[in-house]
């Protein structure tokens, strides 16, 4: 039973704000208190001047009202400046025009932070750059919140779902939570149709939208959706470990492995020890071979077969290249 009633509201408030109906008694529940103190919270909302309505009846409950104005919204330092950062640092991500809509709302923020935060949050943004732009495929900002929405009240979700090979499908789904992965956007739910847990990217959703019905909750086959996303993914495959030394610069090599670049070190002007890690062998050569400098393999010995058998491939291809444009000009 949560005792800390400003806690208490926080909660309550942060569940009303999800858009939908809540029953009381599901709030109670939620909140692991009575409806008598539900309802108590309710009206300490509504002093306080949050637009609480309620509804009696079978299918009645709480809601916050849209469209209306609500109470200045109250922040810690820490908090403030967390905001301001992280809107900052959204610039480039993947969701569609959150860049814009981000520069908008830090200008709206920053107007009202006092001058010893506003310093603050200008030497954090002065003194940080992003190591490099996400390249993902655009998410639907719409699209992000029906599926939050759907994960936060328990609520069925419907949705067209485009597969890798461009097969077309409507899921009917009970979502457990969405997931970031830099580049990528995940959406752990359980698939009715199929009697599973199904991991979709939302870059392939299409118009998912709310059916109403709040099933009992599924217990997820892991401790998040996080460790989900990991474990389908193949968190569990052994993964190989690959050290060489590259001959380039430093500022030149961070800029052409853009996130890798954390396994870079510094060994002279012209010369880095590199330290990485993939799934598959052959992903790890070409990942060395595109890099456009010379490089030595140290480890692991089965690296520098497969780089040899992509040297012979390549060789031999140009030479047929060569042969081909040698007869075409002989003609």
């Amino acid at each position: 039973m949560t005792t800390d009633t400003p806690k208490r509201l926080l909660q309550l408030l942060s569940l009303l704000q999800t858009p939908r109906e809540w029953p009381g008694s599901e709030l109670a529940e939620r909140l692991g208190v009575t409806d008598r103190t539900v309802r108590r919270d309710v009206e300490r909302l509504r002093d306080l001047g949050y637009p609480v309505e309620s509804t009696r009846g079978t299918f009645g409950g709480y809601r916050l009202v849209a469209g209306k104005a609500m109470p200045p919204l109250l922040l810690e330092d820490d908090e403030a400046v967390a905001i301001a950062v992280g809107l900052r640092s959204s610039a480039g991500h993947t969701v569609a025009g959150l860049a814009e809509a981000s520069v908008r709302a830090l200008a709206k923020l920053e107007q009202v932070l006092p001058s010893r935060l506003r310093r603050r949050v200008t030497s954090l943004g002065t003194a940080t750059t992003p190591l490099t732009r996400w390249q993902g495929p655009q998410i639907d900002p719409e699209v992000l919140t029906v599926l939050a929405a759907g994960a936060t009240g328990g609520e069925r979700l419907r949705f067209g779902y485009r597969a890798a090979d461009g097969t077309e499908t409507k899921r009917l789904v009970e979502p457990a939570g969405l997931v970031s992965a830099g580049r990528r956007w995940y959406f752990v739910a359980y698939d009715n149709d199929r009697d599973d847990w199904r991991l979709f990217r939302v870059d392939r959703i299409t118009r998912p939208f709310a059916t109403g019905v709040r099933p009992p909750r599924r217990e997820l086959p892991a401790a998040d959706a996080a460790e989900f996303v990991v474990a389908r993914m193949g968190g569990d495959r052994p993964r190989y470990r690959a050290r060489a030394t590259l001959y380039a610069p430093y500022k030149e090599l961070v800029r052409r492995l853009g996130d890798a670049a954390a396994g870079l070190e510094r060994v002279a002007e012209d010369r880095c020890a590199f330290v990485t890690e993939a799934d598959q062998l052959e992903w790890l050569a070409l990942r060395l071979a595109s890099l456009g400098c010379e490089f030595e393999v140290h480890e692991p010995p089965e690296l520098a077969e497969i780089l040899r058998d992509l040297a012979g491939r390549a060789a031999r291809a140009a030479d047929a290249a060569d042969a081909a444009g040698a007869a075409g000009a002989a003609e």
